[in-house]
């Protein structure tokens, strides 16, 4: 690029100066297009279908209608691009929280509740594979060959949402002994359902619940919000530099660090490379981690003397950079893309959302006795769309937060993290052949036993742990 020439602001230079506004102007304004469709119609309401979701169809079906008259509205390579790194720079944000527990918690129920979060991806993981390697073999003699890797994108685009899917999905579209032509549209197609599914299914589970009188709504609200903008401690609305900014700038040196460490696996080897790029989201994660540790020691030592990470404005970082995600993921989907994998959309779909659906419940009902329907819904929510999904759901019977569930998650991060990394390591094992992936198919599977005998090891070994019955909460226990 010659830095010495010239350039204007016009359209004549539309690329370079407006091409990424423009296209951020639109997910934004189809995101408030989405809010308003929303409080227009009440079934979306009632339903808790996110705002986000409905603003992304929305502009993927303007661009469908734009195409038809020769005008492509979105650039599906960009969305692609704000989808890639929102899922990262969400995940730091949310990292570099404050971990404040606001209720007394079990520490078994904390590895509890990662065990299941790793068992419910390890369950996806084997399904999903075990369903498109059936199908690869009904298929391979045929016109249409259904890739025998497609079914492991079910727990990334569940799990993880269309970020990692879209990662994934790519990976796989590259890797030539695949035979998979997803091109990003297939892993956002079935994170778009998973949204669907945790409002959906969520919002079926608590109606039906209610009548059955099988639950209810707990009383309080939720603490106002404003309580969570300040502290004594942290530095105060009047600085030289706006609160705000130093919270993005927490954010945006997370994301420098963790970039550096991608660079730093890629130049390594050919393998380390593999498997850099694609987990950006847990690179941020750690890298999060550091800087809170490091930030902890200041404050200890006396070298830092105010908060400076301030947990409403992470939140709302977060918040903003799901909701990005959602928009522009659903927005990059290419139709033409996802037309020869209608079927294994569909059946991964419906299978995926029952079997998450009947495990998260049983091991709610082992576990999590006192607050097994609020677990549920966070659970269910979470590993179907994203953590907002379930935090909505769960407010729905419990606005005041009364039960421990938003503090087990919180704390829950590092062994739920310790549990899903064999997937996340065996990702590109899998696809690289169909033995391998039947190999991975069948590791998934053990390990899926091995945490699901961890949850239920009272049921199972009632002798060996007869004094050590599960901790039932109780509001009463609370206080």
């Amino acid at each position: 690029m010659d830095t010495t020439a010239s350039w204007d602001f016009t359209l004549s230079n539309y690329d370079a100066v407006w091409g990424f506004l423009v296209q951020l102007g639109l997910l934004l304004m189809f995101l408030m297009l989405g809010n308003i469709l929303r409080r227009v119609i009440p079934l979306f309401r009632r339903c808790l279908i996110p705002s986000a979701l409905l603003g992304g169809t929305l502009l993927l079906i303007a661009n469908i209608v734009c195409k038809q008259f020769g005008f492509v509205l979105v650039d599906n390579r960009l969305m692609q691009v704000i989808t890639y790194h929102c899922l990262a720079v969400g995940f730091a944000s949310m990292t570099l929280k404050t971990e404040k527990s606001n209720h007394k918690t079990n520490p078994a129920q904390v590895v509890e509740f990662g065990a299941l979060q790793g068992g419910t991806y390890m369950l996806q993981a084997f399904v999903g594979l075990g369903i498109t390697i059936l199908m690869f073999f009904l298929t391979k003699n045929g016109p249409k060959i259904i890739s025998y890797i497609c079914g492991l994108i079910l727990p990334l685009a569940f799990g993880q949402g269309p970020g990692n899917a879209l990662s994934w999905d790519i990976n796989f579209t590259n890797t030539a002994a695949t035979q998979f032509a997803g091109n990003g549209s297939f892993g956002l197609s079935l994170a778009s359902i998973g949204f669907v599914v945790a409002s959906v299914f969520g919002v079926l589970y608590i109606n039906i619940n209610k009548k059955r009188s099988n639950l209810y709504i707990r009383k309080g609200t939720p603490a106002a919000e404003s309580a969570s903008q300040t502290g004594g401690e942290e530095i105060p609305d009047n600085e030289s530099v706006d609160k705000f900014s130093l919270q993005v700038g927490f954010v945006a040196l997370t994301y420098a660090l963790s970039f550096g460490f991608m660079c730093l696996l890629g130049a390594i080897s050919d393998f380390t490379n593999s498997i850099a790029w694609g987990f950006n989201f847990l690179r941020a994660s750690l890298a999060a981690m550091l800087i809170k540790f490091v930030v902890k020691q200041l404050r200890k030592r006396n070298i830092m003397h105010r908060d400076y990470i301030n947990n409403y404005q992470m939140d709302r970082i977060s918040g903003f950079s799901f909701d990005l995600m959602i928009v522009a993921g659903v927005a990059a989907i290419e139709i033409n893309d996802i037309k020869n994998y209608i079927l294994p959309i569909v059946i991964l779909s419906v299978v995926g959302a029952a079997i998450t659906f009947v495990y998260i419940r049983k091991v709610s009902k082992e576990c999590f006795k006192g607050f097994e329907h609020e677990f549920f819904l966070m659970s269910f929510g979470t590993l179907t769309g994203t953590a907002s999904n379930g935090m909505i759901l769960m407010k729905e019977i419990d606005p005041g937060l009364r039960t421990p569930t938003s503090s087990l998650y919180i704390l829950s991060n590092f062994p739920a993290m310790v549990m899903i990394a064999p997937l996340l390591l065996f990702l590109n094992f899998a696809g690289s052949s169909l033995t391998n992936a039947i190999i991975a198919c069948a590791l998934f599977f053990v390990l899926w036993l091995a945490y699901t005998t961890f949850l239920f090891r009272r049921r199972i070994f009632k002798k060996k742990y007869k004094d050590t019955p599960p901790v039932v909460w109780s509001e009463e226990t609370e206080e």
